[in-house]
């Protein structure tokens, strides 16, 4: 039988000026200056200081246990000193009490069993290692495989787990320029997007080739032989512009089946405070260009809290999966402490995470997924392994997992769900897999809807809804034959409003990248690039809307050839008279406090 929950419906979003102008009206009216704080969402999270850079210090060295990780070293963070703050949202990192459970009493050591967050517990919940019982019409078992997922983030590293399915794209980052490029995620955050995913340890498989349903001790991410594409974007301190984020999702839907891959989804856990209408907006064009292209695009709903006014750019944008996250119940979870209970059915009765952003009644999110204490992989050496070390999870004996919290763990839950419905039926749109996912989704009882949106996700009882529909059933077929038919983004807006209020900044010369120019300093046009997207000619022999940004051709490696921006295109690179150089295109020149983490949700 296919349930209907009461929020089973896509969200409407009624194209009226007068709800427009509020929401950006309530935006406007929470947008910070620089002179005060902006509020932070997460407990715990810290404040840094705004001011001149020191140089920076020697590498690191990795830590013990990263041997053979092939990650390389990285060099520290640069120190910053006392001045104006701001504060730094994003991903909360490590639970020292949600550590404590998972501590197995009679070993001593982690337990992913009694972890409400660890992957095992999270992929029980929401029904994937039932759908990996299950077979596609080739008779494979169902966990992603054939479908390819891009995690348009701040890179993924080759760590175990991820290193023999994982496809480098192009490197579009600021400090690829570097004449030392650093490892492939220097950050650390698109690493652990990806093993939520699908990162997929040597495991016992059956004969179809499903993973056991009681193993918890291989790390397995939601769509365990799904693809997964990386494009990095983002610097060692996660700093990156919008224009970088819409050309790193022209080049995935202009290359998307490149050498045999099948990218069927993007992963998008960022998100800026845009202070425009989505219809108007470059970043929502963008997104909306890969959805109509039968790209699934999932996007990461913000983590500013209820008081949020609405919800991150380009989630606003109604055609996307917007995703809030939900936390376990923690009267199960007592349960668990006692031995009475196993940790993942702490989600059979979740709550909304306190940190994840509120839509509007105009704009909802979609659905939620789990998204506090989530455990995943860390990149060894990155910024988030060394500047966090309270992420990395306690009595962990492998020394390779790293625990966080945010509304961009549960996308790339949400992300690995979609994978697994589109291995089942290579046919569905994505308007139909937005269908069945929000139609199946369980309650969140006494949530709002503008945060959890249709409910939890259940990619168990989404899949039900695909096989009716297959085979005749005419609820299940109406479901999924629904179509989104919202006013569709122009692209012809502001970038500088796309932005939001954060923006690169050259804490020597105080020169911000702000106005209708890109990350490389050339006038922005939204009438070229429109022209362009719609002949799928925004990536040429190399070029990006005419200019030199990186290779254009593969390796017999799979991976991007002159994946760096070649010095000619730096050479343009002057944003004010102050002088922004190739010479000045490098980590050690950006503050993370002027571009603050909250993007990289």
């Amino acid at each position: 039988m296919i349930r209907t929950p009461q929020h089973s419906r896509l969200p409407q979003v009624k194209a009226q000026p007068r709800s427009v102008t509020s929401d950006l009206q309530r935006r406007r009216d929470r947008r910070p200056t620089r002179q005060r704080l902006r509020s932070t969402a997460l407990a715990g999270t810290a404040l840094v200081a705004a001011a001149t850079l020191v140089p920076a210090a020697p590498a690191l060295a990795a830590s013990p246990g990263d041997a053979g990780t092939g990650v390389a070293a990285v060099a520290a963070p640069t120190t910053l000193q006392p001045g104006l703050l701001s504060s730094v949202l994003g991903t909360l990192w490590g639970d020292r009490k949600t550590d404590d459970l998972a501590r197995n009493p009679l070993t001593g050591k982690y337990d992913a069993r009694r972890d409400p967050g660890s992957l095992y517990s999270i992929t029980t919940a929401i029904g994937a290692r039932d759908v990996w019982q299950q077979t596609d019409a080739r008779g494979a078992a169902l966990t992603g495989k054939g479908v390819t997922v891009a995690v348009v983030d701040s890179g993924v590293a080759p760590v175990q787990g991820l290193a023999g399915k994982l496809v480098q794209g192009p490197d579009l980052s600021i400090e690829a320029n570097s004449a030392s490029p650093l490892s492939p995620d220097s950050y650390g955050h698109g690493t652990h997007m990806a093993s939520i995913i699908g990162t997929a340890d040597a495991a016992s498989r059956t004969r179809t080739g499903a993973p056991s349903v009681l193993d918890s001790t291989s790390q397995l991410g939601v769509a365990p032989d799904a693809g997964l594409l990386a494009l990095k974007l983002a610097n060692t301190d996660g700093s990156t512009d919008v224009s970088q984020v819409i050309a790193g999702l022209d080049w995935v839907v202009e290359h998307r089946r490149d050498n045999g891959m099948d990218v069927r989804v993007v992963n998008l856990s960022f998100g800026t405070d845009g202070l425009q209408s989505y219809q108007v907006d470059p970043l929502a064009a963008a997104v909306e260009r890969a959805w109509q292209r039968g790209v699934v695009v999932v996007v990461s709903a913000g983590n500013e809290g209820p008081d949020s006014g609405g919800l991150s750019n380009p989630a606003i944008d109604p055609y996307v999966i917007a995703v809030g996250a939900t936390s376990p119940s923690t009267s199960v979870l007592s349960s668990v402490t006692n031995g009475a209970a196993q940790a993942w059915s702490a989600w059979s009765t979740p709550s909304s995470a306190s940190f994840s952003s509120r839509g509007t009644s105009e704009r909802p999110v979609d659905i939620a997924a789990p998204g506090t204490s989530v455990v995943g992989l860390r990149a060894p050496g990155s910024f988030v392994d060394t500047e966090h070390p309270e992420g990395r999870v306690a009595n962990d004996a492998s020394a390779r997992l790293l625990r966080g919290s945010g509304t961009s763990q549960a996308a790339a839950v949400v992300s690995g769900a979609a994978a697994l419905l589109l291995q089942a039926d290579p046919s569905l749109t994505p308007d139909a897999v937005k269908a069945a996912l929000t139609s199946t989704a369980d309650p969140v009882w006494g949530a709002d809807r503008r945060s959890v949106g249709a409910g939890q996700v259940d990619v168990a009882a989404a899949l039900r809804t695909v096989k009716a529909a297959k085979a005749g059933d005419l609820r299940a077929r109406a479901a999924l034959s629904a179509r989104q038919s919202f006013p569709r983004s122009t692209g012809l807006g502001s970038l500088d409003a796309a932005r939001g209020t954060a923006h690169l900044v050259d804490p020597e010369t105080g020169a911000a990248l702000t106005g209708e120019v890109d990350v490389q300093g050339r006038a922005w046009d939204g009438r070229v690039w429109s022209a362009a997207a719609a002949q799928d000619a925004t990536w040429s022999g190399g070029l990006y809307l005419g200019e030199r940004w990186s290779g254009d051709t593969w390796a017999s490696s799979g991976s991007w050839q002159r994946a760096r921006w070649s010095d000619a295109a730096w050479q343009r690179a002057r944003w004010s008279a102050a002088g922004w150089d190739s010479a000045r295109w490098s980590r050690a020149r950006w503050s993370s406090s002027s571009y603050d983490s909250a993007r990289w949700s």
